[in-house]
């Protein structure tokens, strides 16, 4: 990514689960993004970052509601194999860090389709520069 001020960013997936689950992630949803994928302490790296995992918040109605318009509007859903559903509750998060590896920005979710806007991750990108 690059913005308008020429701060350039480099974006990356970090999964705490199996590495061929990631990589079948990044296949079905398309993303070309690098990947890092961390086998060791799955729990508790993910755990101190403040990422939660929660069976309440994946599964509520609106989320539910949210996958079946997506069904009703014909288009599919990733039909992932149970050998990579070990992730299924987990919540993420985006975090940026600056060249030195301090974080810059974190945004824990709030629902597994939570994500921050680009903007929001450029204006905390050059807030620290």
């Amino acid at each position: 990514l690059n913005s308008s001020s020429s701060q350039s960013l480099r974006v990356l997936v970090v999964s705490y689960g199996s590495l061929e689950g990631a990589t079948f992630w990044l296949d079905q949803t398309g993303y070309e993004f690098d990947m890092l994928c961390v086998l060791i302490g799955l729990f508790m790296t993910g755990h101190r970052c403040g990422l939660g995992s929660s069976v309440s918040k994946v599964m509520k109605f609106k989320l539910m509601l949210h996958y079946s318009e997506i069904l009703v509007m014909n288009r599919q859903l990733p039909d992932v194999p149970p050998q990579f559903l070990d992730d299924l509750f987990q919540m993420g998060g985006d975090f940026g860090l600056d060249q030195g590896g301090k974080v810059i920005f974190s945004y824990r979710c709030k629902s597994p389709v939570d994500r921050p806007s680009v903007p929001q991750i450029l204006a905390a990108v050059s807030a620290h520069s």
